[in-house]
């Protein structure tokens, strides 16, 4: 590669160290994210090309989806970009979800004396995002990162039917028993906490004690993730 070949992303303040065409690209993408609707002749010029070179980097995003072209010839956003703007929106909203989450689910492991738990469902599964272990030595660990089937599970049945505390024995492994309730959803998230712990001490007055922290837990984080989404 040629010193030629390498240049700034049309003299911005992006840096120098940046191939000559990436840089095109890169400054046709911002040029139609800030101006969306704009077309091939408005695009070209804001970044100084000509427009034949300017088309093959505008059709190269097109192809990848970064961007989309309607019938008259105008570049908007793609489907590419529109999901990958929806991922990290997703994440930063899940992050905030988790931190208001994780001191109630200590609170819910300190009233349960189990391991409780926080997940997010999507489609037909839930994964385990975050967890507070309970002290007792016999106790449900590991689950963080774990996708289950809501599918005969005891968060599938709380998602279902909001409001409800589920509880179901070996659903998901044998011998351990799981008692769930859904929050309310947050943007486009699907949470529910959990507590899970083995099946022959979540019965009777434990059962019940289990249930009764973990439908006070989800109300308190559906309050605040309320708060949180509400505009000051």
């Amino acid at each position: 590669m040629s010193v030629d070949d390498i240049q700034g992303s049309g003299g911005s303040e992006h840096g120098t160290a940046v191939p000559r065409g990436v840089g095109r690209a890169l400054d046709l993408l911002e040029i139609v994210l800030a101006e969306p609707g704009c077309n091939l002749t408005t695009a070209a010029h804001a970044a100084g090309l000509t427009p034949t070179s300017a088309l093959r980097h505008l059709r190269a995003l097109e192809a990848r989806g970064y961007l989309a072209r309607d019938d008259g010839g105008r570049y908007g956003v793609g489907p590419t970009m529109a999901r990958l703007a929806a991922g990290v929106r997703t994440r930063d909203a899940l992050d905030q979800l988790i931190a208001a989450a994780q001191p109630i689910l200590a609170e819910l492991a300190g009233r349960s004396g189990e391991s409780a738990y926080l997940a997010v469902a999507d489609g037909d599964s839930a994964t385990y995002v975050a967890s507070v272990e309970s002290t007792r030595a016999i106790r449900h660990v590991g689950w963080i990162g774990q996708q289950v089937p809501l599918a005969a599970t005891a968060i599938g049945a709380a998602l279902e039917r909001p409001g409800t505390v589920a509880t179901r024995v070996g659903a998901v492994e044998p011998d351990i028993a799981a008692v769930s309730c859904a929050v309310p959803p947050v943007g486009a998230l699907r949470p529910a906490l959990s507590v899970l712990g083995p099946a022959h001490r979540l019965t009777g007055p434990e059962l019940d004690a289990a249930r009764t922290a973990v439908e006070c837990a989800a109300d308190r984080l559906a309050t605040l993730t309320r708060r949180q989404e509400t505009p000051v």
